[in-house]
C-alpha cells in the first residue's frame, strides 16, 4: 500500500517479502544522457573537432599575412573550420561547465534536484543514509536530505512501535533480517539490545555478562564492526614512562595477561636510568600487490619490463597518486609464477595505515595497464604479494608499514640493581634462546622473545587492526657487550609495523583516549604521516622494554616464580569470591600480591 507518497511494504511474521523500489531507487537523468554517443566518444570528436580546426586556422592566416591578402576575406574551407572551431569550443564550455556545477551542488547540499549524484546519498558500508544519524551520533555541521528510513509493517504496526521482546522474536522466526535493526530502529543502542537477545532466543544460550550500555554504537556503524551484540571489556594498563627520543612516553597496553605490562614497566625504568632509547625509522610505505594473468609467461614477463622501466615510472606514478592527497608511488615490483604476474605497489600513506588508500591507487593504475596490455586478465587486487596479516620473508625483507630500528646502552649497574642479572648472562641468552632458537625453529622473523605481546597489547589499546600484529611483530633483538664489557647495547629491528592514527578503530572513543595519552591522536596537519611514525617508534620502544625485562626474567630465573604468584592470587580471588568475602578484602589480597611481585622482580 502507498502512504504519503511512499512505498510501504508489510511484512508477515514468518515470511518477509522484498521492499518495493521506489522512485529515488531509479537512477537520476544527467545532461549527458541526451547524447547521442556516449559521452567519452563525443568529448574525443569535439576535442579532436576544436584543435583541428584551430590548427588549420591558424596555417591559413598564417599564409595571409606572408601574401598580404585580407583577413577577413574567407573561402568555403575557411568558413566551415571557423564553424567547427566555434561549435566545439562551445560544446566544451558547456560540458565542463556543467560537472563545474554538478560538483558544486552536490557539495553544498542544497535542495534535492535533477543534478545531485546517487553516489553521495548513502554510505558505502549497509547502505545507510549518511545524514540520517543514529539517536546517540553527533549532530553534524551539514545536513543533506536524505529519503526517510525504510518502513516495515509488523502485525499492522510499524518496528519501532513494538516492544524489544517481539521485534527479537521476530528475527527469530526469521520475519525481520537481524542486518537491517539500525536501518529501521534508527537507535543503534536499541538495536544492538534487540539483536542480543535474539541471539539469545535463536541460540537458547545466555550472553549475560556481555556489556551492551556504555558504548557509542553509532561511531561503530558502518566502519569498525557489525551485526553488534555488545563489546568486550579488555583492561587496559599503562607502562613507562618510556624515555624514546628525548620524550617521555605513557603507553597504554591492553591485555588480560598478568605480568606483561609490569614486566614492560620495569624495562622502561632500566631504559630511563639508562639514559632512554634512540628510535630510527628505515622506511614508511603501505604495500599491496594484485595478480594478473596473460596466456603466455612471455606476455607476463614483457608486463614485468615494463613497470621496471624507470621511464614508464613518473606516469604511472600520476595516475597512482591521483586517488589521494597523501598517497604518494615509491616503487612497482614484479614477480612471476608462470604467466601470472604479481605486481608489489608501495607507497606513503600519510597518518592512515593506508590499505584501502593504495588500493584505489593500484585499481587506477590496472585500469590504465588494461589499454597497453589488452590481453590482461585481472585476477585479484590481492594477490598475497602484499603480503597482509601472513608471516612472509617479502615482509620480513622488504618491509611493510614502518621500519623502525630502536636502540638503548643498558649500563652494568642498572642491569645488575634492576633487572637482577648481568651483561654477559643477557648477551648469552639471546644468542642461544633469541638468535640460535629460533633458527633451529626455522622462525620467520620471530627471532625475539615476545614482540607480539606488546604489539597486540598496543594494538587492541589504540585501535589498530589486531590482525596485523602477524607481520608487525617481525622483529629481531640483538644484545651485544659495550666499553669493554661493563655496559650492554640492546637493539630491536622491526621492518613491517603497521599502524595508523586515522581511521578504522582509531576513532572509537577509547581507542581516541589511548592515542591522546601518547600525543599522536589523529592526523598531523603539519606534517602529514609524523604521528603514525611517532606511533611505530613508540612501538618498536616499548618492545625493546619488553625483551629487556622478559629476557633478564628468564636469566635470573625469575619468570615462572612471578607468574604463578600472580596467576595465584587471581584465583584466591575467584576463591574469596565464591566464599562470600568482601571487596576491600579481595582488594588488600591483590595489592598485598602486586605489590610483593613487583619487590622480587626489581
Amino acid at each position: 500500500m502507498k502512504t504519503d507518497g511512499r512505498t510501504r511494504t508489510s511484512v508477515s511474521p514468518r515470511r518477509p517479502q522484498q521492499q518495493l523500489k521506489t522512485q529515488r531507487d531509479w537512477p537520476k537523468p544527467l545532461p549527458s544522457d541526451a547524447l547521442p554517443l556516449p559521452v567519452s566518444l563525443t568529448n574525443r570528436i569535439f576535442m579532436v573537432l576544436f584543435f583541428s580546426a584551430s590548427y588549420y586556422l591558424m596555417r591559413r592566416w598564417r599564409d595571409k599575412i606572408t601574401t598580404s591578402t585580407p583577413l577577413h576575406m574567407l573561402n568555403l574551407g575557411e568558413i566551415a573550420a571557423l564553424i567547427a572551431q566555434l561549435a566545439s569550443f562551445i560544446y566544451l564550455i558547456g560540458f565542463f561547465g556543467i560537472d563545474y556545477v554538478q560538483t558544486y551542488i552536490s557539495k553544498s547540499g542544497d535542495d534535492a534536484g535533477p543534478w545531485d549524484l546517487d553516489d553521495d546519498d548513502h554510505a558505502s558500508r549497509g547502505n545507510i543514509p549518511r545524514s540520517r544519524s543514529c539517536s546517540n551520533r553527533k549532530a553534524q555541521t551539514l545536513t543533506i536530505p536524505t529519503p526517510p528510513p525504510p518502513m516495515q509493517l509488523l502485525s499492522g504496526k510499524t518496528l519501532g512501535e513494538h516492544t524489544d521482546e517481539d521485534i527479537a522474536s521476530a528475527i527469530r522466526e526469521g520475519a525481520v533480517p537481524s542486518y537491517s535493526l539500525e536501518a529501521v530502529l534508527v537507535d543503534c543502542g536499541r538495536a544492538a539490545s534487540v539483536r542480543q537477545r535474539a541471539v539469545e532466543l535463536t541460540t537458547g544460550r545466555s550472553l549475560e555478562g556481555l556489556p551492551i550500555t556504555g558504548i557509542d554504537y553509532a561511531s561503530i556503524l558502518g566502519q569498525c564492526c557489525e551485526m553488534v551484540v555488545g563489546y568486550v571489556q579488555i583492561p587496559v594498563g599503562v607502562a613507562g614512562p618510556l624515555l624514546l627520543d628525548g620524550f617521555e612516553f605513557t603507553v597504554p597496553m591492553a591485555t588480560t595477561e598478568g605480568c606483561l605490562v609490569a614486566s614492560t614497566n620495569r624495562g622502561c625504568k632500566a631504559i630511563y636510568q639508562s639514559g632512554g632509547a634512540t628510535s630510527t625509522l628505515l622506511k614508511d610505505s603501505m604495500t599491496r600487490a594484485p595478480v594478473v594473468r596473460f596466456a603466455t609467461a612471455k606476455r607476463a614477463a614483457e608486463l614485468k619490463f615494463y613497470l621496471e622501466d624507470a621511464n614508464n615510472f613518473e606516469n604511472l606514478s600520476v595516475i597512482f597518486n591521483r586517488t589521494s592527497r597523501f598517497a604518494r608511488l615509491q616503487d612497482m615490483f614484479c614477480a612471476l609464477a608462470g604467466r601470472n604476474a604479481y605486481l608489489r605497489f608501495t607507497s606513503s600513506t600519510g597518518d592512515a595505515m593506508g590499505m584501502n588508500m593504495v588500493s584505489k591507487g593500484v585499481q587506477n593504475v590496472l585500469s590504465y595497464l588494461k589499454h597497453v596490455f589488452p590481453d590482461m586478465e585481472s585476477i585479484s587486487i590481492s594477490g598475497n604479494f602484499c603480503a597482509d596479516k601472513k608471516a612472509t620473508a617479502v615482509n620480513w625483507v622488504e618491509g611493510r608499514g614502518k621500519s623502525v630500528v630502536c636502540e638503548a646502552v643498558l649500563k652494568g649497574e642498572i642491569i645488575s640493581k634492576v633487572l637482577k642479572t648481568s651483561v654477559s648472562a643477557l648477551a648469552e641468552l639471546n644468542m642461544v634462546k633469541n638468535l640460535a632458537g629460533s633458527a633451529l625453529a626455522g622462525s620467520l622473523g620471530g627471532f625475539n622473545a615476545h614482540a607480539s605481546n606488546i604489539v597486540s597489547a598496543i594494538f587492541i589499546a589504540t585501535g589498530q587492526d589486531p590482525a596485523q600484529n602477524v607481520e608487525s611483530s617481525h622483529c629481531i633483538t640483538m644484545m651485544e657487550p659495550v666499553n669493554g664489557g661493563q655496559d650492554l647495547h640492546v637493539s630491536v629491528t622491526m621492518p613491517s609495523i603497521e599502524v595508523g592514527t586515522v581511521g578504522g578503530g582509531t576513532q572509537l572513543a577509547s581507542q581516541a583516549a589511548c592515542l591522546n595519552l601518547l600525543g599522536v591522536k589523529g592526523a598531523n596537519l603539519e606534517s602529514p604521516g609524523r604521528n603514525s611514525q611517532t606511533l611505530a617508534r613508540i612501538v618498536a620502544g616499548s618492545v625493546l622494554a619488553g625483551e629487556i625485562s622478559l629476557m633478564s626474567a628468564l636469566a635470573a630465573g625469575q619468570l615462572v616464580k612471578s607468574h604463578m604468584k600472580y596467576n595465584r592470587s587471581s584465583q584466591n580471588v575467584a576463591a574469596s569470591v565464591e566464599n562470600g568475602s568482601s571487596c576491600q578484602e579481595q582488594g588488600n589480597q591483590i595489592g598485598s600480591s602486586t605489590e610483593h611481585n613487583l619487590k622480587t622482580s626489581e
